[in-house]
């Protein structure tokens, strides 16, 4: 999953949706048809994407996607294994696709950062180890049951990414 486009499939995916790739294509207008259905491709065969549903469209198989949750996560064991270029990698292709998200939010005609709520704060916190993982599970447990909402009247969806990690040694 370490790439920009795959992570964009994966955001879009996320919120229990079935897309089919016209749709995922139209959510990521910025990147070629082509490299979309590519990154699809790789997805599924990677187990992070899997087929929710096929039917015949003109001729055609339409496939209809699904995020696999227990696909879409690097767990502590796996984090635990990478190493440090790894770690950056993943880190820089997580960046980029923040970048380019919300740069495709800024050209929506209808953008409006104010009025959306947009946040891009940081906040630098001195935490011993027991302090940060009460707060890790803190903010768990505001995050969690929100990942359950479903697309419906009245919700956009927003991408909420904490990044956290030490400044400094303690």
């Amino acid at each position: 999953m370490a790439h920009p486009v795959r992570l964009r499939v994966v955001h879009a995916m996320k919120g229990g949706r079935t897309l089919t790739t016209a749709e995922l294509c139209a959510r990521i207008p910025d990147v070629s048809k082509a490299t979309v259905y590519r990154h699809i491709d790789l997805l599924v065969a990677g187990g992070v994407l899997e087929v929710a549903e096929a039917r015949r469209v003109r001729g055609a198989v339409e496939r209809h996607y699904r995020l696999r949750q227990d696909g879409a996560v690097i767990n502590p064991d796996t984090a635990g294994t990478l190493s440090a270029d790894d770690h950056r990698r993943a880190f820089a292709a997580a960046m980029a696709t923040l970048l380019a998200g919300f740069g495709a939010y800024l050209d929506r005609d209808e953008a409006d950062p104010a009025a959306d709520l947009v946040g891009y704060r940081q906040h630098a916190l001195w935490l011993s180890q027991d302090e940060l993982r009460e707060l890790i599970g803190e903010l768990r447990a505001a995050i969690e049951p929100r990942l359950a909402n479903e697309p419906a009247t009245g919700r956009a969806q927003y991408l909420l990414s904490p990044i956290l990690f030490p400044t400094e040694t303690g």
